[in-house]
């Protein structure tokens, strides 16, 4: 046997031993044979470099150090879950399904929500290429080399894979791994971990790999993306579990909302027996298929619903009330409380909301508080104990002025919230503006963060976003913790995002209720922002998904002096204040003005193709027919009650040939 032929045999057992330990807990050698073997290969492999293989076994073990982990744009974005806490919640969910389904039948596959931090896993030709964090869904932290050392995370899979797929899931801490861990750290006099959630999290984040294969993670899978021919997402987790990957044998098929329930109340009493923290179910609808059909929001996938447990409370007191301005000038009262353990972190403040909650609760300083966090993770105050209320507690008054600047508060009729309107003065305000303005999602400013916005407003170098643009290194050195290295990076962090294109810069602008979202839809149908400047709430409203508070919002935005004359220096600043020529090439208005609803299975084009054909030229695309339907365009398996609905309503019904020679 040659040399490689021994490095290849051996690292073909590890790999095995390596699965059946960690994969199906079915260990068949013990872990000094284990080790052993993997010392030899290590051995072998030090000698012998010219035989590298990035899914060696040895690579478990880390070593490597990352000073700064790249961020990765996810080639399928990773949306978050709408919540649920009922059953008249799921059974709203299906009904809004069978909406745009149209009455047929459905399946739902119920698995545990594992709490952890959420990974993406690329595979190609069966061997582990990269591990991206979720990061904000867009984007994320490349983490491949601390996931390498996860023992459950297969670095090269078996049997029939595709040769390219992602597959998503969490990382996660065990309770027993996670209790051993503090152990370890209370008695080497160190401060224990709160939760393994965080833990878990912050773990994939160390720079020393070493230290990663130290800590027992897990790794749970869950969905696949990018892989044909699966049908079901029951399929999806057989596979997964084919190749190699762990995914827990605990998921059922259900047929009805009642079956969906009574998975639920088993585990929210069994969920205590299990080896990791779960806070709920996730429900999905098991044809891929009819996922396709339903598709997204915004936010959240259309098809897929995460049913939280009850969460967790605790009862403490309330000590003071403050009030907080946000960028929009919105109000918000704290309720700053006495610190209590709560779901595994120490809570001291939780949101109030608003005038109107406070009055409902009758909430005053020093009550007793029963405290909860909302969908586990935002704390909240759900009741007053009024047993325990002392005498002579005063009843609280919201206040009327804005405890930043002391302009009179404004409450607009039907608005929950107060507002402070003094925009341009309001230090808050203005500091949060510029804050969204650099932020991520927005201009993605690199070198400049919250603090750094704060210390160049209090020293008078800002006043707002547009400030940003005429900063020196000269004017930035002498200031508080900056060498010239760091003012450097700010300048030319500053100057690069110059090239950020027209949507995120009108997200940028912090228009009021414009969101990413609403951003690219009026990026989309104005095209530059002179066109959008002077439309009237009348054509706004006309844009797809554009309402009428929306279109208020933008007209009173651009009618604002102060904010004209800020956009205007941005443009002469060289920023993006239209669509790229490689993007209006695209575009057209052919559809404009048409509705369009899209169901079945296509053969030239995919699904989510044909929407955007349908956006860039103009259209509007519906989940569900209805009378202003223009057309619907059916390919294979449309479901025939959205068929019989269309024919009622005397809606078009096309192929995707008769669509494609409309734009062409």
């Amino acid at each position: 046997m040659t040399i490689e032929q021994k490095i290849k045999t051996i690292r073909k057992e590890l790999q095995e031993h390596n699965y059946n330990y960690y994969v199906l807990d079915k260990p068949t050698i013990s872990d000094y044979e284990f080790d052993m073997k993997l010392k030899a290969l290590q051995d072998l492999e030090e000698k012998h470099p010219e035989f590298y293989d990035p899914s060696s076994p040895t690579l478990r073990v880390g070593g490597l150090v990352t000073k700064n982990f790249e961020t990765i744009a996810h080639e399928h974005r990773m949306y978050s879950l709408d919540n649920s806490y009922s059953k008249e919640d799921l059974e709203d969910w299906e009904k809004r399904i069978q909406r745009i389904l149209g009455d047929v039948p459905v399946e739902f596959v119920c698995e545990l929500k594992y709490d952890g931090a959420s990974i993406n896993l690329t595979y190609e030709n069966g061997q582990l290429a990269r591990a991206v964090t979720r990061g904000d869904g867009f984007q994320g932290d490349d983490v491949t080399t601390n996931i390498k050392t996860i023992g459950s995370v297969p670095l090269k899979l078996r049997g029939d894979y595709p040769s390219k797929f992602d597959i998503r899931g969490e990382i996660i801490l065990t309770l027993e791994g996670f209790a051993k861990m503090n152990q370890e750290r209370i008695e080497n006099g160190e401060e224990p971990y709160m939760n393994p959630r965080n833990t878990a999290s912050g773990s994939l984040k160390l720079q020393d790999s070493a230290l990663v294969a130290q800590r027992p993670l897990d790794c749970l899978l869950y969905s696949i993306v990018g892989a044909s021919g699966l049908k079901t997402q029951f399929e999806v987790l057989e596979k997964a579990r084919a190749w190699g990957f762990k995914v827990p044998p605990v998921a059922k098929l259900c047929k009805t909302t009642d079956e969906v329930l009574r998975f639920v109340e088993y585990w929210d009493v069994h969920r205590h027996e299990l080896p990791y923290e779960t806070d709920g179910v996730v429900i999905k609808i098991n044809s891929l298929l009819q996922q396709e059909e339903l598709g997204h929001t915004a936010k959240a996938p259309r098809w897929a619903m995460a049913y939280k447990f009850k969460a967790e409370q605790e009862a403490t007191i309330l000590n003071e009330i403050t009030y907080q301005v946000g960028r929009t000038g919105a109000i918000t009262p704290v309720a700053n409380l006495q610190p209590v353990l709560l779901a595994g972190t120490t809570v001291k403040r939780a949101s109030l909301h608003n005038a109107d909650q406070i009055a409902k609760l009758d909430i005053r300083e020093g009550d007793t508080v029963f405290v909860e966090k909302g969908g586990e993770i935002i704390p909240k105050i759900i009741a007053v104990d009024l047993t325990k209320r002392p005498l002579g507690l005063t009843p609280t008054r919201y206040i009327t002025h804005c405890p930043e600047c002391g302009t009179e508060l404004i409450r607009k009729e039907g608005e929950a919230q107060h507002f402070c309107p003094n925009d341009t003065g309001c230090p808050p305000q203005i500091t949060g503006r510029i804050q969204h303005f650099i932020s991520r999602k927005a201009m993605d400013i690199e070198g400049l963060g919250g603090e750094t916005v704060e210390l160049l407003f209090k020293e008078g170098l800002i006043d707002n976003y547009a400030d940003l643009y005429m900063l020196t290194v000269d004017q930035i050195i002498p200031l508080e913790r900056m060498a010239e290295k760091s003012a450097e990076n700010l300048v030319n962090g500053v100057e690069a995002s110059k090239k950020i294109p027209f949507e995120r810069v009108l997200f940028a602008l912090g228009i009021r209720y414009v969101g990413e979202t609403v951003a690219k839809k009026l990026a989309k149908a104005y095209k530059n922002i002179d066109a959008l400047m002077a439309a009237s709430e009348e054509e706004l409203t006309a844009v797809d998904e554009i309402g009428e508070r929306i279109a208020q919002s933008v007209v009173q935005f651009f009618q604002n002096q102060t904010n004209l004359e800020t956009v205007n220096r941005l443009k002469t600043y060289g920023l993006q204040f239209s669509l790229s020529e490689e993007q209006l090439q695209h575009q057209s208005d052919l559809l404009k003005g048409k509705t369009f609803v899209v169901s079945g299975v296509f053969e030239t084009i995919g699904r989510s193709e044909l929407k955007k054909l349908i956006e860039d030229n103009g259209g509007k695309v519906a989940s569900s027919i209805s009378s202003k339907t223009s057309y619907v365009v059916a390919g294979a398996n449309m479901g025939p009650s959205k068929k019989t609905k269309a024919e009622g309503l005397g809606v078009p019904i096309i192929s995707e040939q008769d669509f494609l020679g409309m734009i062409s």
